[in-house]
């Protein structure tokens, strides 16, 4: 009986432990055709959002790093991404969009703890130029 009574106990610490490293994302998410905007305590996955994007428009992209790393990629349908960063610390960009369509962003967490928000700027609302395609905002 002990030993029954010990291998349950065993079993459920294993199953508790295991579990806490199974959290694919805990935290909100807010996401439409011109936004995502995410702050997670937990980020263990790929999330991804559809933006309408117009030649001109501006995403701005700010990143909080407080632990773990984050990916993101944005790419236009199947084509080669146009902007794909690894490991990004803590952070604000922007990428001038090039090509009128539906692009999707990707935002991959690892062990990650922090906030990503994209948000597109119209580019009838810019008055910045679309010499760079990416540039790193002060």
């Amino acid at each position: 009986m002990k030993n029954i009574f010990t291998s349950i106990l065993i079993l459920v610490s294993v199953v508790s432990f295991s579990a806490c490293n199974f959290t694919k994302f805990d935290g909100s998410r807010t996401g439409n055709e011109s936004q995502l905007i995410m702050q997670y305590d937990v980020l263990n996955m790929t999330d991804s959002q559809k933006l309408k994007l117009a030649v001109g428009d501006i995403l701005r992209f700010d990143v909080v790093s407080q632990s773990g790393s984050v990916d993101i990629q944005l790419q236009k349908g199947e084509e080669d991404p146009i902007y794909e960063g690894t490991d990004i610390p803590t952070s604000a960009f922007q990428v001038v969009i090039q090509e009128d369509g539906t692009y999707t962003v990707s935002v991959t967490g690892k062990k990650a703890k922090g906030s990503v928000s994209v948000i597109k700027e119209d580019a009838e609302d810019s008055t910045a130029g679309a010499d760079e395609p990416v540039s790193e905002m002060e």
